[in-house]
């Protein structure tokens, strides 16, 4: 615990550019200001040098001859909300960001300025080149700026770090009181990177921050630096924006190996029931195909109910064999949900015209059960594919399945992780299937 900070900016370091040795910059402007200072200026063992990314990005060559809309679509592996031309998205590193970090300011006009490849790499060689120069044991954090939800404006987040953890896990230790922390994790990096910037901002030229006071958190190793802070998607409570849940749901038809957490499953389970349906009913029944045996009895069955149905319509083999390789994505899928309608509940009505509306009424609810699936899953990071081979020989899948005749089979899911990121939704606009009177 320390009971006193010191911050100082770094002032001397001169506009830097591709290929420049960053950490003889910084030693040399700290040497400097040492000289004129003393003593509060200089590099001191024990000091938590708190970097600006774009210098970084700038020494490592990180800039690009490329509009600004083409640069975020190739650092984004996705769209986390929009609104506008506002895109909030996640970058190959996982970060969280607006606009992919991409930054325009202080380039020449026609580039962009990329964040660094790997931030923890980019504050492990300063280390190590301040260590080599100076020979000082300091800890380095890169740092961006970043807005928050639930809060206005933005401040500054460690995207890389070394030499000191970014994490101080207060879990099972016990406050003043006695009371045992369970989920106290205090972000370190990301609050000395906020706090360096009160003395860089962001138009004084000062790129570096010292923080001094907190040589106790100046580890001997790296450490795993700030890649700790990143949440996973499957703890992301707040994966998309609520305006881009709807289009982030996706088909994928390619699948990592990963096996797919059921209890993720049965949330998008529970998603998808919230849907409209006729009369008060819950028509939906999902069946999960958790067992390998079974699915390669499901799959193998209804592949040979459709060779059958497709020789009787006289294809020849090569066109069957052709056709059927279209099922292979419930194959290269590690997990199978079967969506069934069960309309137990509907009116008989004696004539044909009302008996067909009610039918349309429980289809559509499936529609809306099935659609709410899928969107459940991508919310849980997994990629699906609907496909509806299950619906032209539902007694296979009823007798494969064990289910009650009354069960109607509405295609099926495939899940797991994409193995890929999805390619860009071209738009749609909405004046184009819309009629207004």
């Amino acid at each position: 615990m320390s009971i006193g900070l010191t911050i100082h900016g770094v002032p001397g370091i001169p506009e830097v550019g591709p290929g420049d040795d960053l950490a003889g910059l910084i030693a040399d402007a700290a040497e400097g200001a040492a000289a004129h200072t003393a003593p509060v200026g200089g590099i001191r063992d024990g000091d938590i040098l708190v970097v600006t990314s774009k210098v970084v990005s700038k020494a490592e060559a990180r800039i690009r001859r490329m509009d600004r809309e083409s640069a975020i679509e190739a650092e984004a592996v996705r769209v986390v909300a929009q609104r506008g031309d506002t895109r909030i998205v996640q970058t190959r590193t996982g970060l969280v960001m607006a606009a992919a970090g991409v930054d325009t300011s202080n380039v020449e006009s026609g580039h962009v300025l990329l964040l660094p490849e790997d931030p923890d790499a980019s504050a492990r060689t300063l280390r190590a080149g301040l260590a080599a120069r100076l020979g000082v044991r300091v800890a380095v954090v890169v740092s961006d700026t970043s807005g928050r939800p639930w809060r206005i404006g933005q401040t500054d987040v460690a995207i890389g770090a070394a030499g000191i953890s970014a994490l101080e896990d207060l879990r099972g230790a016990t406050d003043t009181h006695g009371n045992v922390m369970e989920v106290t994790l205090n972000a370190v990096a990301d609050e000395i990177a906020a706090a360096g910037e009160l003395v860089k901002g962001k138009a004084s030229g000062i790129p570096v921050a010292v923080v001094r006071g907190l040589a106790h958190r100046v580890t001997e190793d790296d450490g795993p630096g700030a890649a700790a802070l990143v949440r996973s998607a499957d703890d992301d409570l707040f994966r998309y924006g609520s305006r881009d849940v709807v289009p982030a749901r996706r088909t994928i038809r390619e699948f990592t190996g990963d096996p797919v957490d059921p209890a993720t499953v049965r949330r998008a389970v529970s998603a998808a029931v919230t849907a409209p349906a006729p009369h008060h009913t819950t028509p939906w029944r999902f069946v999960l195909v958790e067992s390998a045996a079974t699915r390669a009895r499901l799959l193998d069955e209804m592949l040979e109910a459709w060779i059958a149905d497709l020789r009787r319509d006289g294809f020849s083999e090569a066109a069957i064999a052709k056709r059927t390789r279209r099922g292979d994505v419930l194959r290269r899928a590690p997990y199978l949900v079967v969506p069934c309608l069960v309309a137990d509940r509907a009116h008989p009505y004696p004539d044909q015209r009302r008996a067909s509306a009610e039918r349309s009424m429980f289809l559509v609810a499936m529609g809306a059960g099935v659609q709410n699936l899928l969107i459940g899953l991508a919310m849980e990071g997994l990629g699906s594919a609907w496909v509806s081979s299950t619906m032209f020989c539902p007694q296979v899948v009823r007798d494969v399945l064990e289910v009650p005749p009354e069960w109607e089979p509405m295609g099926a899911v495939a899940v797991g992780r994409p193995a890929v990121p999805p390619k860009a939704r071209p738009p749609r606009k909405p004046e184009a299937f819309i009629e207004v009177r």
